[in-house]
């Protein structure tokens, strides 16, 4: 009799446990109907039909985590690289990721190793590392429709790492190294050209100031000459007048004039050390009061009244 006692409350404690069923946050469960899928539970508390129903598979609907494990890839120039990569992806459809597929995270895993090599098949190896982002998103958007009928939704796909081989990383280092030589060498001789051209073109600009100031001082030294010339035109003139009007003084000013320029030639001569003047050379500088003469009569001429004309008596001055 104790024995069916037991027996009976451990029947109604499985039947209890098969009635009365809770889903935890984050989590759906399917349930089944002799063996057949009818419904899907969400979070809470739920009462099944003990023996009739029965829960199928449990699927976590929270997004996951799944490490891609690293594999080689042959570029499209023929380099091998060594690729790895996380995936994003959450399921939406309980019921498809649990009846669609058999095993989600393995047949995922399989779908993104393999489209791995096809999208790093079809780039060189250049491109595979430079251009990670758009291996990302395609990678993302073959993923992510390849796996719509499982009702999973990839959220992310990212390229942890690209390694190339030892011997490649050796001679793309050489490579970037004589390119980087290259753009200075470049550099260097831009900046050599632009010198010499900064050079040549202010060699240029003083030529051409030397020149214009040449021209300058030339203009300013044939109007210098014009003006003794004119000077000189109209002294020759009063001095012509006073000779016409037989002033003496007139005659001994060119006298003079032409004494003293033969004696600055001589005492400038380069050889010369000593001066002998001949005795006659203090009359002839003494005729060079001429010179006050002739100035003082043609200032008295200038400033004396014009003559009356002929048949006309002047007026009489007052005293």
């Amino acid at each position: 009799m104790p024995y069916v006692i037991a027996a009976i409350v451990a029947l109604a404690a499985i039947l209890l446990f098969k009635l009365v069923r809770i889903v935890p946050q984050g989590w759906e469960w399917t349930v089944e109907r002799w063996g057949k899928y009818t419904h899907t539970l969400t979070p809470g508390f739920h009462l099944l039909v003990p023996i009739i129903q029965n829960v199928g598979r449990k699927i976590n609907m929270m997004e996951q985590v799944l490490d891609v494990p690293s594999q080689d890839v042959i570029t499209k120039d023929n380099a091998v690289v060594r690729v790895d990569g996380v995936v994003f992806y959450q399921v939406l459809d309980a019921a498809k990721a649990a009846y669609e597929v058999s095993n989600l995270e393995q047949a995922a895993l399989a779908l993104i190793m393999t489209n791995i090599r096809t999208v790093l098949g079809s780039m060189d190896l250049d491109e595979s590392l430079s251009q990670r982002d758009a291996i990302n998103a395609k990678l993302l958007g073959v993923v992510d429709e390849a796996t719509h009928p499982w009702g999973v939704k990839v959220n992310r796909i990212e390229i942890k790492d690209i390694s190339p081989p030892r011997d490649l990383v050796d001679a793309m280092a050489r490579q970037m190294k004589a390119e980087r030589e290259k753009r200075a060498n470049i550099l260097d001789a831009e900046g050599f050209r632009q010198a010499a051209i900064l050079k040549a073109d202010g060699e240029k600009q003083s030529a051409i100031l030397e020149a214009e100031g040449k021209k300058e001082a030339a203009f300013r030294e044939a109007e210098a000459r014009e003006r003794l010339a004119q000077a000189e035109a109209k002294a020759t003139e009063m001095v012509s007048a006073a000779i016409a009007q037989g002033d003496i003084n007139a005659i001994n000013y060119f006298v003079a004039n032409k004494y003293v320029e033969a004696l600055q030639a001589l005492a400038s001569a380069p050889n010369q050390k000593t001066l002998i003047l001949p005795i006659e050379a203090t009359g002839v500088l003494g005729s060079l009061a001429g010179i006050t003469e002739i100035a003082r009569s043609a200032l008295d001429r200038q400033a004396a009244p014009p003559p009356p004309p002929p048949g006309r008596v002047p007026p009489p001055q007052v005293r």
